[in-house]
Order: structure tokens, then C-alpha cells, then sequence
């Protein structure tokens, strides 16, 4: 029988959880780690304004200036301790660089965290979301050699379609189809 320790839910992000938010980035930015599925967090300092960004993402009509699709961030937190070990963010369609290297998903797990499940965990319970978005091909992609974000795609269902090298980071992106 599994543990309940591991058990998360997605939760979207306010201020009560403002000291966890610090720790999440804090403990990323020590480790010298990508923040991905993080919506900026590691470029704004004061959550309060961290949030409202979020906030502003989830509409067409509120979007920011810039390269931002309508999107909506999920905090993972464990239920036990109501400690954030992931973040995942869903991008409710694509523009130019997503369609091609970002994908609709992007995730992190805390690196304290990791190879407890909560990365497979956390896709499986996000991906009902994308199907209520109408969302019926989920791309995600991976940076060559990411075996952990490779397994946690393909047992949910992932379906490898390419790799291609995304110039301004100089890395290979693995693509992989999720078919709600």
C-alpha cells in the first residue's frame, strides 16, 4: 500500500504561501537549478507582485506585454506538511517558441524533493486540466539527457516525436505528445 507522505494536490499560488514561495526559490537559485514551470520566479523578488503576474497570465485580456501566452501556474504541496515541493505551469496555447520548444507544460520539482515521484504525480494530476482547455495534444519537451523529466513524460503517457536544438540556450529538446 502506498505512503499517504507523498500525497500533493495542485493549488494556485497566493500569499499565504509567501515564506514557502522563498524557500522553493531560494533553494533553486543556492543550487544553481532551473526554474522551469515556474512563471519568473526566479526574476521577481516580491511574491506579492510574483502572484499578481500569475494572476494577470490567466486571461487573453489581462496578458502582459511580451511573448506570453494566456497560462495558469499550480503550486504541488504536499499534504502533510503543506510544503510546495513542485511547481507546474500550463500554457493554454502556443506562440512561435512554444510550438516549437516550450511546449504546454513546464514543471519543477524542489531539488530536495526529487526522485519521490511528486514530477509523475504532479503531470498526471495536471493533465485533466488541459483536457477541460480543450487541449486534446499535450507537447512537452525535455532537455536531452533529463532521464528523470524523460520517464516522468513517457509514464504519463508520452509519445516521443523529435529532437531539435533550440539555438539561444544551445541545447537539444527531446518532443513528446501526451493524447488526452
Amino acid at each position: 500500500m502506498r505512503s499517504n507522505m507523498n500525497e500533493c494536490y495542485l493549488l494556485k499560488p497566493d500569499i499565504s504561501f509567501e515564506n514557502e514561495l522563498i524557500s522553493y526559490r531560494n533553494e533553486f537559485i543556492n543550487n544553481h537549478d532551473s526554474m522551469d514551470g515556474t512563471s519568473r520566479l526566479e526574476k521577481i523578488e516580491n511574491i506579492a507582485d510574483w502572484i499578481l503576474f500569475n494572476q494577470k497570465l490567466e486571461h487573453q485580456e489581462t496578458l502582459p506585454d511580451g511573448p506570453f501566452v494566456p497560462s495558469s501556474l499550480y503550486l504541488y504541496v504536499r499534504k502533510t506538511d503543506h510544503k510546495i515541493v513542485g511547481m507546474i505551469n500550463i500554457r493554454h496555447c502556443f506562440n512561435d517558441y512554444l510550438e516549437n520548444f516550450g511546449g504546454h507544460i513546464g514543471y519543477s520539482v524542489l531539488p530536495s524533493e526529487r526522485r519521490k515521484g511528486y514530477a509523475k504525480n504532479m503531470l498526471k494530476d495536471a493533465l485533466p486540466y488541459c483536457k477541460t482547455l480543450g487541449i486534446k495534444n499535450v507537447l512537452i519537451t525535455c532537455i536531452q539527457g533529463n532521464e528523470g523529466s524523460k520517464r516522468t513524460i513517457l509514464s504519463n503517457g508520452g509519445k516521443y516525436e523529435n529532437t531539435i536544438f533550440e539555438p539561444d540556450e544551445n541545447i537539444y529538446l527531446e518532443r513528446y505528445w501526451i493524447n488526452l
